[in-house]
């Protein structure tokens, strides 16, 4: 039986972090972190609107109190990310929303966000996902820059800017585990295909702000902290990161070298064919990793996010040929 949106499943990664199932898509898809320090809690990610009451359930079997969240922490504005910042922020009085600079102005008007959400979902998919977007005061925002620092209770959690997945993408870093707070940045990951101790991981091309390139800076980045955890938001925390950094680097060549192979055909049926190339490879990639299930039920499992990163792809190699027109 499917898990209800509202009674969420909870776990604990270490002794002041818990991994919070949202409900959205499936169980086992979209997740939220909650971070304690001291008498202070943070929310990383806080899935869409419809994910809400589901958090403070969770935060009230955990036996919190909503007084205590200081922030919401959305890794970037896209909306099983972010989606439910506004409502959580009305319900937690004393919260402050911080996010990356270039994201922060779309959770305070977040017209443009769902206008384009809606134009990649459509509209009764949008809403049956993600329910209202509710703005955010900009009184209890603010805006991350590179470097800045969170202090919650007795310790500071760091912001990293990560674009490559999105240009409004950041992680967080706790430095009392080592705990990286990865969003998308460290890409998919599907549990269920885990294999001999090994995940598979996927990279996630979705509209609109693909690059590689940023991409592969970002993780740079992230792996000169030496994190002893990378906490996908795609699912659940991966432990020692760094060895398993190549699988995520495969994955993202191999969305290059699709979109790369469909540079010169026609954009008449591109997006198609992007999905069908990217599902040939991926679910190759699943069988040779060992994966459990039969071919259906990966195809199954993997739908959803092959049929977005096909979008972000041709996004991507839309936007190359107008730079090459500009001649830059």
């Amino acid at each position: 039986m499917e898990k209800s949106r509202t009674h969420p499943h909870h776990r604990k990664v270490d002794e002041h972090t818990w991994l919070i199932d949202t409900g959205l898509n499936r169980p086992g898809h979209t997740g939220c972190y909650l971070v304690r320090s001291g008498n202070e809690l943070a929310f990383v990610d806080c899935g869409a609107s419809t994910s809400v009451p589901g958090l403070l359930q969770a935060l009230q079997e955990l036996g919190f109190r909503r007084e205590q969240v200081r922030y919401i922490l959305p890794t970037h504005v896209h909306l099983d990310h972010a989606g439910g910042a506004g409502r959580l922020l009305e319900l937690c009085p004393a919260a402050l929303l911080a996010t990356h600079h270039r994201g922060l102005p779309h959770m305070i008007d977040p017209g443009r966000l769902q206008q384009g959400a809606m134009a990649v979902y459509g509209e009764a998919a949008f809403r049956r996902l993600f329910g209202d977007l509710v703005p955010a005061p900009e009184s209890r925002c603010r805006a991350l820059e590179e470097g800045d620092t969170l202090p919650l209770g007795d310790t500071a959690l760091r912001f990293l800017d990560t674009p490559g997945h999105a240009n409004h993408h950041g992680c967080f870093f706790d430095p009392r585990g080592g705990n990286l707070f990865t969003g998308d940045t460290f890409g998919l990951r599907y549990p269920e295909l885990d294999a001999a101790g090994s995940p598979f991981l996927l990279a996630t091309t979705t509209p609109v702000a693909f690059d590689p390139d940023a991409w592969n800076r970002s993780l740079e980045k992230m792996m000169a902290l030496e994190p002893e955890r990378a906490c996908l938001t795609h699912f659940g925390p991966l432990e020692a990161p760094a060895r398993w950094l190549p699988l995520l680097q495969a994955s993202l060549e191999t969305h290059v070298r699709i979109a790369l192979e469909e540079e010169e055909n026609p954009e008449e049926g591109r997006e198609e064919r992007l999905r069908e190339a990217l599902k040939e490879r991926i679910l190759e990639a699943a069988q040779a990793h060992g994966a459990l299930p039969g071919k259906d039920e990966v195809e199954s499992l993997l739908e959803i996010d092959i049929g977005l990163n096909a979008q972000g792809l041709a996004v991507w190699l839309a936007r190359r040929a107008r730079r090459r027109e500009k001649g830059l």
